[in-house]
């Protein structure tokens, strides 16, 4: 069955579980039991449709369509389960990671327009006496590598410094993803100015002879703050890039399908600077030997990077891209996953799901405790 036939058959669904769904948001009384029964065999069966979508039709606008509609009717259905802790586990297990690995070419790019302009700014400052007279007097080079620097993290008491290095920490990737929008250019400059910065530090230091100094004092926090950075212009080099390339998609739909998933990377990261604030505000600068702060930092963006690479790769592997809401393949809120037999066990005409009464889940469909215990 082609995608036209497909469409013709099955759009008539489709259409009356979103207007189920709409009615439901407004209140479950508005169904009577017939109709519930209906709401959920129709979310079941449109949960088919979207697996069989998935893997048999080169299709994102119908796709991401199903998507929204699947979420929507398991937002109603399962509506008192969302809301609890559960949904926040799901959200760091599985969203969150999985909306970072689908945009990893875009985190390839971040990090190569931060780091290619840290390293060049830090060599040619490092190695050349001009670039370093540049930079700024030689008093203030010198106050800058021996005291102020180091004295920036002692600057206030560790718990208010934490705060105040999170939000500003956490204002730049908003700025860095909201820029984004402007065709990559306002995404890609935020980028390239901290990379720059951070080079120009480090060639400070290079050139002074103090680079064990630097290192020492910038990688504890660094190394995750950074990481975090990368990825946060990465979701914003991902809304410019829906605009140039939307593919068989309207620009606007691109951008909206984009938006979807980067929200869910900021959102995700506020958790990663909030982590770097407490190292930097309790670590950094503290009488730790530099060896234990260093590592410790080092640790923690090990297991940040190990967790987005495992989690994300898991969560791809079940068809989900980072969409809050987002049903997997083979997923079934009363069964759970089934590697074997996943969404498959509907009737079918060869072509796919069908109409068929019952179609859909195979078992008895009982109501959801959402839609009876008012």
């Amino acid at each position: 069955m082609d995608i036209d036939r497909y469409l013709v058959a099955h759009q008539a669904s489709w259409d009356r579980l979103e207007e189920l769904t709409a009615r439901a948001r407004r209140g479950i009384r508005r169904l009577d039991p017939d109709e519930l029964d209906e709401l959920v065999a129709r979310y079941q069966r449109t949960s088919t449709h979207l697996s069989y979508v998935r893997t048999n039709f080169d299709s994102p606008a119908l796709t991401i369509r199903l998507t929204r509609i699947v979420a929507a009717a398991r937002g109603v259905i399962y509506g008192k389960r969302a809301r609890t802790v559960r949904a926040v586990g799901e959200f760091f297990t599985t969203t969150f990671p999985a909306a970072v690995w689908d945009a990893r070419r875009f985190v390839v790019a971040s990090f190569l327009l931060t780091f290619l302009p840290a390293l060049a700014m830090g060599a040619w400052i490092a190695n050349s006496d001009a670039a370093l007279e540049a930079t700024a007097p030689a008093a203030l080079r010198e106050a800058y590598v021996n005291e102020d620097f180091e004295s920036y993290y002692s600057s206030a008491p560790a718990g208010q410094f934490a705060t105040e290095v999170t939000v500003n920490n956490i204002q730049v990737s908003i700025l860095a993803f909201a820029a984004g929008i402007l065709l990559c250019v306002g995404a890609a400059y935020v980028l390239v100015l901290n990379g720059a910065n951070v080079g120009v530090a480090a060639g400070l230091f290079v050139a002074a002879g103090e680079q064990p100094k630097f290192w020492g004092l910038i990688l504890p926090h660094g190394l995750l703050e950074l990481t975090a950075v990368v990825i946060a212009g990465a979701a914003g080099l991902r809304l410019g890039w829906a605009i140039i390339a939307p593919g068989d998609r309207r620009r606007t739909a691109a951008l909206a399908d984009a938006g979807r998933r980067s929200v869910v990377i900021i959102m995700g990261l506020v958790a990663a600077f909030v982590t770097a604030g407490l190292i930097e505000g309790f670590v950094t600068g503290s009488a730790l030997p530099t060896w234990a702060r260093v590592g410790l930092g080092a640790s923690v963006e090990l297991a940040f990077v190990s967790y987005l690479v495992v989690q994300g790769r898991a969560a791809a592997a079940r068809g989900i891209t980072g969409v809050l809401g987002e049903v997997p393949r083979g997923w079934d809120d009363e069964r759970g996953w089934d590697d074997e037999r996943g969404w498959d066990d509907a009737p079918t005409d060869g072509d796919g799901p069908t109409e068929g009464d019952g179609g859909g889940t195979a078992g008895p469909q009982s109501r959801p405790v959402a839609l009876t215990a008012r």
